[in-house]
């Protein structure tokens, strides 16, 4: 033991103090564990999950029989029979009315079932009735391709009930359903008129198994004849092959019991066959379900106080030459748990604590490289968004001022042409400011000035403006180009769509930290709902173009001064639209830009 004491390899160390007591309790709780559960947990297990599965066999083949006797219905409507089989009508009154009380009669099998998605009924001649009076089918889908179409064709009259899927046949609706479908033949026997098609909420299924549960992880799953997975309380993982199921297994068993060999985490499986083809499983795990659960426990605990005085002795003597540098590895663990990264663990002799103690010194300064990476990328990040945002603006804003040109020149009006030209080339040196990201607001006012003189050589006696910026603010920076979308917006969709001239006034207000830019004009106006949803991504697309640059504007605004910076609106229709800008008197923004 003296010898045993002086090895310097904690693995060492714990394997032979500890390899007696192990080896002795496995063989005595194995063997006794054996054979008190062997035989109880086949026969309890099997005899639980058994029943269970019966009963939610029962309960599933209720609603599929509420939906078999829909399509029997169906099958024996004279409406339905009389309007796929006709191949003509008298008048185009008498068909729709035909289709009419079809419509209805299906609507009432959607009433009487809340379960049900859909009924419908699909002609072999094109022709479609839907209880669904509101929904219009997928123009995109060819029904006679889909899946439960061609089984119920191939069928030839009997039901044919789907696995789980997303039903795609509706316009704009994608629902999650388990289908019965089925082909609608003539009373005679002698045509094939169409296909019958019951969806029933998946949902349904899923809230009526989701809770059921055998033992702590056992769990209850169903496949159809051909091994597709119906319902699987964890089907994400089974689909993303990170869970795997005996499927093979259970299509070969009809109604039996089976155990995978998995070691301790072995399953059993026991599998019930319904009328409809489907295959009820239900998943036990075998190491929850040891039925005299008490004879254990006090064998257990006998066994483990004998075990654990045994443990102790040996544990005191070896503690105090483990746990000293576990101790001190653990304190620096703290720190670092604290923030701290700029420490280094003295590494012990013992081998296994030293190999610990250099892999905690590489993990922290690889956390903290990892931590000024990450810092970097978001700056890079930060400032790749920003540049993006302000490309979108420039071409947004060249379009438009082009067009006025355009427009001039075919006018004939050529002195305003070179005037309207040598104007959007001042234009557009100023919105590149040599490169420069923030530029004075004065240099900015003398953008936007630039941009009113030429839209007032456009629209003449139409438009009016007036620039009352403060000499207090012109030396304060800022993102360029802000103002030109919003009096763009102002005049295209205020001054422009108003009866006889309009005007729009730029002036300036501040406070101790901030600055204030307003922009109004006394154009159409917009409503409340329009003003309270104009800055919202959404809004700018349905917008077609009117929100695009005044939603890039507000979000360089934010990304370089803050959220509470930016853009806000108020606005009365018939009246006039008043837009603030907002931005920051510090210099946060200028080392932002610039950093």
């Amino acid at each position: 033991m003296h010898l045993f004491f002086r090895f310097r390899s904690f693995r060492t160390n714990i394997v032979l103090a500890f390899v007696l007591v192990i080896l002795m309790t496995i063989l005595i709780m194995s063997v006794t564990s054996y054979y008190l559960s062997r035989d109880s947990v086949q026969k309890n297990a099997e005899a639980y999950t058994t029943e269970l599965v019966k009963q939610v066999n029962q309960n599933i083949e209720s609603y599929i029989s509420g939906m078999k006797y829909m399509s029997d219905l169906a099958a024996g409507n004279r409406n339905i029979q009389q309007y796929l089989s006709a191949s003509s009508f008298g008048s185009l009154e008498e068909e729709k009315k035909l289709k009419e009380s079809i419509s209805d009669f299906l609507e009432s099998m959607l009433v009487s079932r809340t379960d049900i998605a859909s009924v419908n009924v699909f002609g072999s001649n094109g022709k479609f009735v839907s209880g669904r009076k509101d929904f219009e089918l997928n123009p995109f889908v060819d029904i006679h391709e889909m899946k439960w179409y061609r089984d119920a064709v191939a069928a030839g009259g009997d039901n044919v009930i789907s696995s789980s899927h997303v039903q795609p046949i509706f316009k704009g609706r994608y629902p999650w359903v388990v289908s019965l479908s089925r082909e609608l033949i003539s009373r005679d026997g002698g045509r094939k008129l169409g296909v019958f098609l019951v969806d029933l909420n998946f949902s349904v299924m899923n809230d009526m198994l989701k809770d059921i549960q055998l033992g702590q992880r056992g769990y209850l799953f169903i496949v159809d004849a051909g091994g597709q997975i119906v319902y699987h309380p964890q089907q994400q993982l089974v689909y993303s092959n990170l869970k795997s199921e005996m499927i093979d297994k259970v299509l070969e068993v009809r109604n039996g019991t089976f155990t995978s060999d998995e070691g301790s985490g072995s399953r059993m499986y026991t599998v019930r066959d319904s009328e409809f083809g489907w295959k009820i499983v239900g998943v036990s795990y075998v190491n929850e379900l040891v039925a005299n659960q008490h004879t254990l426990r006090l064998s257990f605990i006998i066994l483990g106080l004998i075990c654990i005085v045994i443990a102790i002795m040996i544990s005191v003597i070896l503690s105090q030459r483990i746990s000293r540098p576990i101790k001190q590895l653990e304190q620096y663990m703290k720190e670092v748990e604290k923030g701290n990264f700029d420490i280094h663990v003295p590494v012990p002799r013992t081998i296994e604590i030293g190999r610990l103690a250099r892999t905690f010194n590489i993990m922290v300064g690889k956390i903290k490289e990892l931590m000024e990476q990450v810092v970097l990328n978001q700056e890079q990040k930060r400032k790749s968004e920003i540049n993006a945002l302000q490309a979108q603006i420039n071409p947004h804003f060249l379009y438009n001022t082009l067009d006025s040109i355009v427009w001039m020149a075919e006018s004939n009006k050529s002195k305003e042409v070179v005037v309207m030209t040598s104007a959007l080339a001042r234009l557009l040196r100023a919105s590149i400011s040599k490169g420069e990201e923030l530029v004075p607001i004065a240099t900015e006012i003398e953008h936007i000035a630039n941009y009113l003189k030429i839209q007032k050589m456009r629209y003449s006696d139409k438009l009016d403006y007036r620039i009352d910026i403060h000499d207090s603010v012109r030396h304060f920076q800022t993102i360029k180009v802000i103002l030109q979308p919003i009096v763009e917006n102002a005049i295209y969709h205020g001054i422009k769509m108003r009866r006889g001239p309009g005007c729009v006034t730029i002036r300036s207000e501040e406070s101790d930290s901030d600055v204030l830019l307003i922009v109004e004009d006394d154009g159409r106006g917009m409503d409340e709902e329009t003003c309270r949803t104009i800055m919202s991504p959404a809004a700018a697309g349905r917008a077609q173009g009117r929100g695009v640059g005044v939603r890039n504007v507000h979000e360089r605004l934010q990304l370089y001064y803050g959220a509470e910076y930016g853009l806000s609106y108020s606005s009365t229709l018939g009246v006039g639209t008043k837009v603030t800008i907002r931005l920051s008197k510090t210099s946060k923004a200028m080392e932002g830009g610039k950093g």
